[in-house]
C-alpha cells in the first residue's frame, strides 16, 4: 500500500548490507560495547547517513517511508547500528533542516549526509526528561556571545559526533527570552563529554552525558530565532517517534525470525515444537502484532511525506510498536526456553535492546498523554 519500486530497492539494498556486513560482527560489538565506526563509514558511502537530507545538500533526498524501511532492515540484525544511523539523521540532522539558515545548511548538511561527521541532539537533562520544557541549561548573552552553562544526559552518538544541536534557556539583560536551539562543533572549548554509559541494550551505540562549562557560542550558531528552539525540537521528536517505531519493528522481527527458525528445527515428543498450539499461537500473535505495527508506523511516515499532521499517528505508532517489541522479544525467549536466556543465541540481545524503545523519545506514558490530547482536539473537547 505504501511502497513503490524505489522503496523495494532500498529495502533489498539495506537488507543485503545488514546481512553481509552487520550480522557477522553484531554479537562481538554488543559484547565489547564497540561503536560501529567502520559500518558508519560504509553507511555513509551507501547514502544511508543522508537518507532524508535533500540532494542539494549532498543527501539521498528520499522520503520518510524509505527511511523507515532502512531502519527496520538494520534493526532486525542489530539495533545499535540502526539507532546510530537513525539518531544521526532524525535527531542530529533534522533540526538543521527545520531551523537552519542557508549558510548553516550548506556548512553542515553535506558533511552529515556523507557520514564525514555524525550528528547528536541534546535535549534531555538530569532534571528535564519527560518535561523537556523544564530545561535548566542557560545561555547568557554577554554582548558578543552566548555563555552556556548546564548539561545534557543520555545523548546518543555524543562521544563519536562531530556536531551537536542542543536547546538552552536564553537570558538577555537579566531577562529570560525563551528556549533557543544552537548548533556547534562537538570539539568546542567549554563542552565536556562524559564517559560512555554502561547500558542494558544498544550496547554498541554511544550514549553519554554532556557538560557545558562557560561554553562560548557565537550568535550565528543559533538555529532560527530565540523562541523557536523548543517548538522545533518537539517537532524533531515527533518525527523521531516514527524512527523509534521502525526500530521497534526491526527488533521484534529479528527476535521473531529467530524464534520461528528454532521452532521449526527443535523437536519435542517426536515432532517440531511449532506444531504444539502453545508455541504456534505465540508465533501467530508475534507475526500479527508486527504486521499491525508496520501499518501504523508506515501510515505515520506516509502522512509526514504528504505534509499532513502526523502528531497523533506518530505517538500511536511509537506506543504500540515499542510495547509490541518488548512483548515479542519476551515471547521469543520463551519459545527458545533455556537457549533464549544464553548469549549464544541472539534473542537475548533483541530482548535487551527492546526495553529502551518504551523509554526513549517519550515514554509510553508520555505517548498516551499526547494521544489523549490529540483525540480531544479532534473532537474539539476543551
Amino acid at each position: 500500500m505504501f511502497f513503490n519500486d524505489d522503496h523495494l530497492m532500498i529495502r533489498d539494498m539495506v537488507r543485503d548490507f545488514a546481512e553481509t556486513e552487520v550480522r557477522p560482527v553484531a554479537k562481538e560489538m554488543d559484547r565489547k560495547e564497540k561503536f560501529p565506526k567502520k559500518l558508519v563509514a560504509q553507511m555513509g558511502k551507501l547514502g544511508l547517513m543522508g537518507t532524508i537530507i535533500p540532494e542539494k545538500y549532498g543527501g539521498a533526498g528520499l522520503d520518510m517511508i524509505s527511511f523507515v524501511t532502512a531502519i527496520i532492515e538494520l534493526a532486525r540484525v542489530d539495533a545499535s547500528v540502526a539507532i546510530t544511523m537513525a539518531a544521526h539523521t532524525s535527531l542530529g540532522s533534522v533540526p538543521i533542516l527545520l531551523l537552519g539558515n542557508e549558510k548553516q545548511k550548506q556548512t553542515y548538511l553535506p558533511r552529515l549526509a556523507s557520514g564525514e561527521i555524525i550528528g547528536a541532539f541534546g535535549l534531555t537533562e538530569p532534571d528535564a526528561g519527560s518535561d523537556a520544557g523544564a530545561t535548566r541549561t542557560k545561555a547568557i548573552w554577554d554582548g558578543n556571545n552566548y555563555i552556556v552553562n548546564g548539561g545534557k544526559i543520555f545523548i546518543t552518538n555524543a562521544g563519536e559526533a562531530g556536531l551537536l544541536s542542543f536547546t538552552s534557556q536564553v537570558e538577555v539583560n537579566n531577562e529570560l527570552k525563551g528556549i533557543a536551539a544552537f548548533v556547534i562543533p562537538i570539539k568546542t572549548a567549554g563542552l565536556e563529554i562524559g564517559p560512555k554509559e554502561k547500558k542494558m541494550g544498544w550496547r554498541a551505540s554511544d550514549t553519554r552525558q554532556l557538560f557545558f562549562k562557560d561554553l562560548k557560542v557565537p550568535p550565528e550558531a543559533m538555529l532560527g530565532q530565540v523562541a523557536d528552539g523548543f517548538k522545533f525540537f518537539l517537532k524533531t521528536l515527533t518525527s523521531g517517534r516514527i524512527s523509534i517505531g521502525a526500530l521497534s519493528i526491526g527488533t521484534a522481527l529479528g527476535a521473531y525470525e529467530n524464534a520461528l527458525q528454532y521452532a521449526t528445527e527443535r523437536e519435542a515428543f517426536g515432532k517440531p515444537i511449532y506444531k504444539f498450539q502453545s508455541i504456534g499461537f505465540k508465533l501467530a500473535d508475534m507475526a500479527t502484532e508486527i504486521e499491525a505495527a508496520k501499518l501504523m508506523v508506515y501510515h505515520a511516515a506516509w502522512l509526514k511525506d504528504k505534509g499532513m499532521d502526523f502528531t497523533k499517528q506518530a505517538a500511536m505508532a511509537k506506543l504500540f510498536a515499542s510495547e509490541m517489541a518488548m512483548k515479542s522479544t519476551t515471547e521469543a525467549i520463551q519459545v527458545l526456553g533455556g537457549y533464549g536466556y544464553v548469549k549464544e543465541y541472539d534473542v537475548e540481545r533483541f530482548f535487551r535492546d527492546a526495553k529502551v524503545l518504551e523509554i526513549g523519545e517519550g515514554t509510553s506514558e508520555v505517548q498516551r498523554i499526547i494521544i489523549t490530547r490529540e483525540i480531544l482536539k479532534d473532537f474539539k473537547i476543551p
